[in-house]
């Protein structure tokens, strides 16, 4: 036992024989035998639930979940969602000056084509007939978060602040959509291939981070 820790230990138990009048043995003299730690993966739950600890036994006769067609579903109904996010950025040239307004502008667009290619590439990779991002668009104003006709025109018309906060509140309804689309996921048992589960994740934790700016932005405005 290294000298330091025996030095320590005996100065507890000087401590607790004089405050007691008892002197007790806190440790014996040696080293406990060495065990080594249990191995265990942490398989994450849904966003918002605790995960579950799995032991090496159990990880090996783990396979990776397939995609299913809740996967399916969200991957082919996202990619016209963050299609109609891109319209809306595309409005702004000619319609703002907020400087603050135009970057999270950008950082939208730059994101969210980057995901679009992500998702073609997914339903490509799994033999699904790939999704144009304007595939069936009227049909997809019932998809949360996703802007009327009318609500879009409001948006083309406006100029100034008014296009501001009309941009700042239809985003952040539409970014809000997109997050209960990531619950649907989960709620109708897909998320549990990987490369699923981690998309709907980053998904959920971007647009996340991205309302709370966004709200706060829109507060300034008001």
């Amino acid at each position: 036992m290294p000298l330091s820790r025996r030095l320590m230990i005996s100065a507890v138990i000087a401590t607790v024989a004089v405050g007691s009048g008892v002197a007790v043995a806190l440790w014996p003299d040696s080293d406990p035998p060495y065990r080594p730690p249990v191995s265990h993966v942490v398989q994450p739950g849904a966003p918002g639930q605790p995960g579950r600890s799995l032991s090496a036994s159990e990880l090996s006769q783990v396979s990776p979940p397939g995609f299913t067609a809740a996967d399916t579903l969200f991957i082919e109904g996202m990619i016209p969602h963050h299609a109609q996010a891109l319209e809306m950025t595309a409005l702004l040239q000619g319609r703002t000056t907020n400087p603050d307004v135009t970057l999270l502008a950008k950082r939208i667009d730059v994101s969210q084509r980057d995901e679009i290619a992500r998702m073609q590439r997914w339903l490509d990779e799994r033999g699904v007939p790939s999704v144009g991002p304007h595939t069936g668009h009227a049909g997809h104003e019932l998809m949360p978060g996703m802007l009327t006709g009318e609500q879009f025109d409001q948006l083309k018309k406006a100029r100034g602040a008014e296009f501001d906060r009309l941009f700042l509140t239809f985003m952040i309804g539409h970014h809000q959509g997109a997050l209960k689309m990531v619950e649907e996921l989960y709620a109708t048992g897909g998320g549990l291939e990987p490369a699923s589960d981690q998309f709907a994740r980053e998904v959920n934790a971007d647009q996340s981070i991205e309302i709370q700016r966004m709200q706060e932005m829109l507060a300034k405005l008001r």
